[in-house]
């Protein structure tokens, strides 16, 4: 069976929500099980893998519209990492709960260490789909990777995907990303997920950073599968994503809602289905409103267009009027042609 089949498959991304509290980490797992969630995903990483220990210059966040305004890429990294020690627990609590769990790498060290809790897939974050050798190294694991696309470009993603199918990866799904946080929904552009299904045949998703779950519904009718999501359990404690993030009840709405999505895309159909065939009896129809005498002209007062539609269909009402009544029609007759001459 695929990896990645025509199912719902929604992951809570705990990011850094944690804020280093192991417990709190845990609580979320839980969480997102309870909600529904198919998969709680983590990032792996520490602030030595990610950049350097430099305070200056482009190492610090200059975009004044940021959440992040100001701080620098290593102190930013180092509050938001999730410590490697608590990977195995996290991970095993959630396959308790009937996930899956995996995570980012975004070194090699990483993906080695993930290996030896033999994650059952890799998730390549937007801002690494261009680390070729990154990309080399998750590919060579045979695994399933799923590969978010924020701002690549159509070239970009063909180059990321050749490599990941050169060097051996498995199944290869894409998820649409904006990488603003939060993302606009003006800036979401969720066309671009069926264009990316045919370019590349494969499974396509969305990894969504806007408030709110309009935009993740949305895409399920669009052709996504995979659903990520970053996960919190409530706003107004903080959290380094917690502003793009869902709590709870939110993301119980997401699984619920997206399914309900899936599940009325169904197929081109006209004439109604089966269980509409019972209905049909309450469209309108030709019906004998007052006492008919036979050989009385019918007239616009003696017969109506009502419901139900055991009668005459409507479109027979020119036919119907200036005919004469075949015998004596009691009000509440259903029109038929044996009763008109």
């Amino acid at each position: 069976m695929p990896f990645f089949n025509q199912d719902l498959f929604v992951i809570a991304e705990l990011s850094g929500n944690h804020n280093q509290d192991f417990d709190l980490a845990m609580q979320m797992v839980e969480a997102a099980a309870q909600a529904g969630a198919h998969a709680i995903k983590l990032q792996t990483y520490t602030a030595q893998t990610m950049t350097l220990d430099l305070r200056q210059g482009e190492f610090v966040i200059q975009e004044q519209d940021s959440l992040w305004a100001g701080e620098s890429l290593f102190d930013l990294y180092g509050k938001a990492s999730t410590p490697w020690e608590w990977h195995k627990a996290l991970f095993d609590r959630a396959n308790e709960l009937g996930m899956l769990a995996f995570s980012s790498p975004f070194d090699s060290t990483a993906v080695d260490f993930l290996e030896s809790l033999n994650v059952p897939c890799y998730k390549i974050a937007s801002f690494e789909n261009t680390d070729i050798p990154l990309l080399k190294k998750v590919a060579a694991t045979g695994k399933p990777v799923i590969l978010s696309t924020g701002m690549a470009s159509l070239a970009e993603i063909d180059e990321a995907v050749t490599c990941l199918r050169a060097h051996g990866a498995g199944e290869i799904a894409l998820l649409k990303c904006t990488s603003t946080y939060p993302a606009a929904p003006t800036d979401t552009n969720l066309l671009t997920i069926p264009h990316m299904q045919q370019a590349f045949a494969c499974q396509v998703g969305l990894s969504d950073h806007t408030q709110g779950i309009g935009a993740a519904l949305a895409s399920v009718a669009l052709g996504a599968r995979i659903i990520e999501k970053h996960f919190v359990l409530d706003r107004s404690q903080g959290g380094v994503d917690a502003e793009f993030s869902l709590e709870p009840n939110e993301l119980a709405m997401l699984v619920a809602e997206s399914q309900r999505a899936l599940d009325a895309l169904g197929q081109v159909t006209y004439g109604g289905t089966a269980k509409e065939e019972a209905a049909k009896r309450y469209r309108r129809s030709i019906y004998v409103a007052k006492p008919i005498k036979q050989g009385e002209t019918l007239n616009e007062e003696n017969v109506r267009i009502v419901r139900p539609g055991l009668g005459l269909a409507p479109k027979h009402w020119q036919q119907v009027l200036g005919r004469v009544a075949a015998q004596d029609l009691v009000p509440g007759t259903p029109l038929d042609w044996p009763l008109l001459v």
